[in-house]
């Protein structure tokens, strides 16, 4: 290796299946690549996901134009920025680490490349001190020739790449039609205190993130939230991921979820992820098939549904996961799961059908962590160093009242008091939202805000919903040592009740 930066590298923007940005590294006679679905990182210390991909040829290093659709990588790609690069120390890129410097047209100073876990995910870190953002035009402005993406893919530069792997000739459940699915309402779990004494049941671990249905029906994928929104724009890996499994129509039930460093699931991570301050390995955990070709399968026992399932994902993407029964007794579980950090067990009858939109008991959930949604009607004025707001003020419906639940002062970075400052401003309201504030003398619901109190506080329509762990419910009915875990936009604020155990 030349310290003087003699090895080339490229950046590629590529507009495939979709946008990313291909980083390549000239090596051993090759293009090491990696794929940056964000692009590259500028601010120190700042992490972005990098998929290492297939070497390429050193021969595609100038390359833009297009590959044709139905061809690996087809779509339109641009030389985003080119020149040199050097390695500090050793290459240690067999170990999964390499720490270089580029010398390019857009880009200069030092990136880290990280691998996570011994697999294709790596991260891509900008090292050395921050670096001025590529501006928006020359963002979509090629280096070599100075053309722009739209431009690019009317060129008649073609490069051939290989034809995609063929489908398996096994296809489960397909079938031609290909018309879309009508949203299903997923099956919801209710409270419980303790494990049932009697029945049959199944547990899995409760994974804490968002609850996910994948609808497949000929070429369509859509992944909707548990209230019908769209998630396939937030994780089009997943729906890529949705799209590869071997069958042309299902509906699967599922959980995204982002894991920390030891692997358990972080709805707070998840948060950072979308917030983009945060890159933590995505997955979705599946547990449930509603449907299979033509076959509506949620009037079949549990087992059977959950037999089809692992037939269907028994060898998926490395993004899918199947969500398997737990072996052992559910209290030994609990044990087992506390002692590991994770949030508890769902517990599943193991002759239940699947019905939908219900909080029948067939399904439970058992938690080792007290928490819960709850809408979000005001926040306070910020005090000493913090800036935006102080704390959310929180509550959940009794009927059609919003009864006030408590302040919630704590789990809040810079990033997210300006961003929920933000939307707070545009849903301001002058009327208080909440039915027992102030408190009246002989109040049902206790509250901890008096009427001088009431004029440090700012109100907004009761529309946003978010994640509270708490230690527990005081007397008065409010919250003790309540921590925000981040917004849940896959809920409506009318649903939103106090949880009580059965």
């Amino acid at each position: 290796m030349d310290r003087g930066g003699t090895n080339r590298f490229v950046i590629q923007k590529h507009a495939a299946s979709r946008l990313h940005y291909d980083f390549r590294l000239e090596l051993d006679g090759t293009l090491k690549s990696w794929a940056v679905p964000k692009g590259v990182p500028y601010a120190k210390g700042e992490k972005r996901l990098a998929m290492r991909v297939e070497d390429h040829p050193v021969s595609y290093i100038d390359f833009e134009g297009t590959i044709p659709q139905g061809q690996y990588g087809g779509g339109t790609v641009m030389v985003w920025d080119r020149g040199t690069f050097e390695i500090l120390g050793k290459n240690e890129l067999a170990k999964g680490k390499l720490h270089v410097v580029l010398h390019g047209n857009k880009l200069e100073g030092e990136w880290y490349l990280v691998q996570m876990r011994g697999g294709d995910e790596w991260l891509l870190i900008r090292g050395g001190s921050d670096f001025k953002p590529v501006s928006k035009r020359q963002d979509d402005l090629s280096v070599i020739s100075g053309k722009n993406m739209a431009q690019l893919s009317r060129g008649d530069r073609v490069w051939q790449s290989k034809p995609r792997a063929p489908s398996p000739p096994k296809r489960l459940g397909s079938r031609k039609s290909g018309r879309p699915t009508a949203f299903i309402e997923p099956m919801k779990a209710k409270l419980f205190a303790a494990p049932p004494a009697d029945g049959d049941w199944l547990y899995e671990v409760k994974l804490d993130g968002y609850r996910a249905l994948a609808f497949r029906s000929g070429d369509e994928v859509r992944l909707l939230s548990r209230n019908d929104k769209d998630f396939g724009q937030r994780f089009p890996d997943v729906v890529e991921a949705v799209a590869a499994l071997n069958s042309d129509e299902f509906i699967l039930d599922g959980e995204i979820v982002a894991l920390d460093s030891k692997g358990r699931p972080s709805f707070q991570l998840l948060q950072a992820f979308e917030l983009g301050t945060r890159r933590p390995p995505l997955l979705y955990y599946v547990f449930d098939l509603l449907r299979l070709g033509d076959k509506d399968l949620r009037a079949k026992p549990l087992t059977e549904r959950k037999a089809a399932l692992k037939e269907l994902v028994n060898d998926p993407p490395s993004i899918i996961r199947y969500s398997a029964p737990l072996p052992g007794k559910a209290d030994t579980l609990l044990r087992q799961v506390a002692k590991m950090g994770f949030e508890g067990l769902i517990g599943k009858r193991d002759d239940s059908l699947y019905e939908a939109g219900a909080r029948s008991g067939a399904w439970i959930k058992l938690k080792l962590h007290t928490e819960q949604e709850f809408v979000i009607g005001g926040y306070t004025d910020p005090e000493r160093t913090r800036k935006h707001f102080g704390a959310l003020l929180v509550g959940y419906y009794i009927g059609k009242q919003l009864m006030y639940a408590g302040k919630v002062g704590t789990g809040f970075d810079f990033k997210l008091l300006a961003s929920l400052r933000a939307a707070f401003d545009r849903i301001a309201q002058d009327e208080c939202p909440f039915a027992n504030l102030p408190r009246p003398q002989k109040a049902r619901y206790g509250q901890t805000i008096t009427a001088s109190q009431m004029k440090r506080c700012h109100w907004i329509k009761p529309t946003m919903v978010c994640q509270v762990r708490f230690a527990e419910w005081t007397r008065d009915g409010s919250l003790r040592q309540p921590v925000f875990l981040g917004l849940r936009e896959d809920k409506e604020a009318s649903e939103v009740v106090r949880e009580k155990a059965a």
